[in-house]
């Protein structure tokens, strides 16, 4: 997409320094690629979504005993070689819209590809979900087993891009509405907690989510910056009835001021008919809900700010407190639900998770606050806190 300042993948010099650090036996970019081979073997590696056409010689003459290539373009020749020398090959899939064997993490720019020019029933995203309606329930394994490679791809790419990351997650309804007071305090909190050292990270939708991701991209630059973009915002204020309307006019601020802050976003085709935000630097797409919102809440390893919302947002509440009740993925992390009326009265989630809490560890790591800009502190305060 023509002037989208692309974030989609972190550095090449920092996914470098993680290959040697740590070992790590992934090919993910050709610079990679360029340098294990500068070292006389691909043996054990496994080489991930890399175009490899333009380097058959060093197919040819390369050890590549134990080593897996995945969805790798290679000539015919360089193809046959590797598998002979002991090498599982697995060709790219022609014919989808997305890359089952994807080595990053998706860009806001890659997914609305076409947007511009086609609207957004032209971008990767829309055609992605096309697929995915037409396979879904068709019972064929081959869809099934591509979706499951995706979803493992993309979660493989999170993980090492939030890694030594402190993650804090916002959840809340997809449809609260740009130019309410209630979307400009889920931007403030997203630019507070960026600006605080953490990672923002929400489930990569419209309403709540789209908010947050916003805040977390005017962390880097003036205050006034945020207020412009939630009056240019307010023009437009839902995804329907034209999602290419409400998404270019995210791209407008976004072209207009680059390089603002990165933040997560986890979003899911199985709600397709939403779309993702333009405003997540990071975005990891699944087909499977189930995988997305435990894996965005096990990442969230700062806490988790729970915003309004209806049926979505309690059962990440839920979903949230189980494991901090057994304890199951260690010390309980830190909940704060935002509005107390909210939480008590229309739909009275906190009175069953204070019975929850009761005597148990996580009792120290749950607060209810009246506003979302007292947020913040009882996040902090409780990641502070040891539980009892």
């Amino acid at each position: 997409m023509t002037g989208v300042q692309s974030n989609s993948q972190p550095p090449a010099s920092r996914r470098t320094r993680a290959h040697a650090d740590h070992d790590d036996r992934e090919i993910e970019t050709l610079e990679e690629f360029d340098q294990v081979v500068a070292s006389g073997s691909l043996a054990g590696h496994r080489v991930q979504s890399v175009d490899l056409t333009d380097r058959t010689f060093a197919l040819l003459s390369a050890d590549t005993a134990e080593s897996v290539f995945l969805g790798c373009a290679m000539e015919p020749d360089a193809a046959a070689k590797v598998r002979a020398g002991g090498a599982l090959v697995f060709p790219p899939v022609p014919g989808l819209p997305f890359d089952p064997y994807r080595g990053a993490l998706y860009g806001p720019d890659e997914l609305f590809e076409g947007l511009a020019d086609g609207g957004f029933d032209a971008t990767p995203d829309a055609r992605t979900y096309g697929w995915y309606q037409e396979t879904k329930s068709d019972g064929d394994i081959f869809a099934s087993m591509l979706r499951s490679i995706h979803d493992d791809a993309v979660s493989d790419a999170l993980d090492e891009h939030l890694a030594g990351a402190q993650v804090v997650g916002i959840m809340g309804g997809h449809a609260l509405e740009r130019g309410s007071a209630a979307y400009a305090g889920a931007a403030r909190l997203g630019r507070r907690l960026t600006r605080d050292g953490l990672t923002v990270a929400t489930g990569g939708g419209p309403g709540a989510m789209e908010a947050a991701n916003l805040g977390a991209y005017a962390a880097p630059f003036e205050d006034e910056m945020l207020d412009r973009s939630l009056a240019l915002l307010a023009k437009t204020p839902h995804f329907t009835p034209s999602v290419t309307d409400w998404a270019r006019a995210a791209f407008e601020i976004r072209e207009s001021r680059p390089g603002g802050g990165v933040s997560a976003g986890i979003p899911t085709w199985f709600y397709g008919h939403e779309p993702p935000n333009a405003f997540a630097s990071h975005i990891a797409k699944y087909f499977v809900n189930a995988v997305r919102e435990d894996g965005l809440l096990a990442r969230s390893n700062a806490g988790v700010v729970f915003l309004p919302g209806a049926a979505g947002t309690v059962q990440e509440i839920f979903d949230n407190a189980t494991p901090n009740y057994y304890r199951s993925r260690g010390e309980p992390t830190p909940m704060v639900l935002v509005n107390r009326a909210h939480w008590t009265e229309k739909l009275p989630t906190w009175p069953l998770l204070q019975a929850l809490a009761a005597d148990r560890p996580m009792a120290a790591r749950i607060a209810l606050v009246d506003s979302v800009d007292e947020a913040p502190e009882a996040l902090a305060r409780l990641r502070t806190q040891a539980p009892s």
